[in-house]
């Protein structure tokens, strides 16, 4: 019954910068056309997968992961190949405008003629976006994809040998009969633990709701059937007949298989109970997400003035949670007469920058100069102060010293003259 629900689907996806064009199956490159190694066929063998059977893909942005799954004979998917994703761009979180340079998250369709094998980046697919959830929600851009030559530019890269590999699990398929294959783009594996995580995180409510596909596919093991009403994305839902889902419009009333409601209430109790103790644990902090319109629109703008050639930071600009921007200083190539007249205009300024510099240095220096000469005049005054004085003290110091000299000749003197008086009384007087 869940296979009844679903679509067919192969995944491969990504998101890129070259065009797609209308390259038929059989007009393919000699890289489009490798058979998959003997190994992966022998997996698929094992498994019960034959190598012409349905194929969809799962991208997980935050564990850099791209998974390919096969129908089995019995109905229901397996992985069978997972690739590590050579580089994807922007943050975690939905495309909203073109240019804003992020790979798109949601539930994207490719057909045959979205497969491109002469692509300028080795090979690749397009992958759908924007699909009708994108367009009923005012979302733009265009010809993104899954490729190789590992170079993102709003778009999930891979290495040339890996895409060889995943572009063959989309050619087999459609020769198998394969009409369309699902892509499943989410921004990380959506677990208990990982919700907790991003719980408060502005784009949480539309992961919420790519959720409930996540667990669809988890509990069925099969591509669930994916529809667009109210502006939102349902999964296996079946309208009565004659009704439609209008992605703008009202939802119609829908039903669903018992099994599956069963199934799928017992799933959420159990997840309920792991989201709370996650809430309480410690867990490692949120990785970078998209601030919404605005943050696109600010990177979408930054995109529009690169393409016209106009010098611009070489990183797109960044929102905060404090509504400023962050750019970086180091500045893009320079690849327009725009861009060559911005660089001269930047180099000028640096110029006279500089020269301002140059000149307050100048004038610091004098400054420095002027009071190096006067303290250095001060310097030998105060010397010839000093020299004055010690040579004043020297004059004075011989005197001083014939006075003390002198001083013990006059008890020598006194003696004398006393001798020659009692040597006279003696004298007188017979003695």
């Amino acid at each position: 019954m869940f296979a009844k629900l679903a679509r067919t689907g192969i995944l491969i996806a990504v998101l890129g910068v070259a065009g797609c064009n209308d390259s038929s199956m059989k007009d393919f490159a000699p890289e489009a056309n490798k058979p998959l190694p003997d190994k992966i066929l022998a997996d698929m063998k094992a498994k019960g997968m034959v190598r012409t059977s349905s194929v969809m893909a799962r991208i997980f942005k935050e564990e850099g992961k791209l998974e390919i799954w096969k129908a089995k004979t019995t109905g229901r998917y397996e992985m069978v190949a997972s690739y590590d994703i050579c580089k994807w761009s922007g943050k975690l979180g939905p495309k909203y405008t073109e240019g804003d340079r992020q790979a798109p998250e949601g539930f994207y369709t490719v057909r045959p003629s979205q497969m491109n094998p002469r692509s300028n980046y080795h090979l690749s697919f397009n992958i759908g976006y924007p699909n009708a959830y994108d367009r009923a929600n005012g979302r733009t851009g265009a010809n993104l994809m899954v490729h190789g030559a590992c170079s993102s530019s709003g778009c999930y890269s891979m290495t040339d040998p890996q895409i060889e590999q995943i572009y063959a699990f989309g050619r087999d398929a459609f020769q198998g009969g394969q009409t369309e294959f699902q892509i499943q783009a989410f921004p990380f594996r959506m677990t208990a633990a990982n919700m907790a995580r991003y719980r408060n995180d502005p784009n949480y409510e539309f992961w919420k709701m790519l959720k409930v596909g996540y667990d669809n596919f988890e509990i069925t093991k099969v591509p669930p059937k994916v529809d667009v009403c109210e502006k939102r994305y349902v999964f296996n839902q079946v309208a009565p007949e004659g009704t439609t889902f209008d992605p703008t419009g009202a939802c119609p009333p829908t039903t669903q298989p018992d099994s599956l409601k069963s199934a799928y209430n017992a799933y959420q109790t159990s997840y309920d109970a792991a989201f709370t103790g996650a809430v309480k644990a410690s867990v490692p902090a949120p990785k970078p997400t998209i601030a919404g319109i605005k943050e696109a629109s600010i990177v979408s703008d930054w995109s529009k003035r690169r393409a016209r050639g106009e010098r611009v930071p070489i990183d797109p600009p960044s929102l905060n949670s404090d509504g400023t921007v962050t750019e970086t200083a180091r500045m893009g190539r320079i690849d327009s007469p725009a861009g060559r007249k911005m660089a001269a205009l930047d180099a000028e300024k640096e110029a006279k920058r500089k020269a301002e510099e140059q000149r307050v240095a100048a004038i610091e220096a004098a400054k420095a100069a002027k009071a190096q000469a006067l303290a250095e005049k001060e310097a030998a005054k105060a010397q010839a102060l000093a020299e004055k004085e010690a040579a004043k003290q020297a004059a004075q110091q011989p005197v001083a010293t014939a006075s003390v000299e002198a001083a013990p000749a006059e008890p020598q003197a006194d003696e004398g003259r006393l001798s020659k008086i009692k040597n006279k009384l003696l004298g007188m007087f017979g003695g």
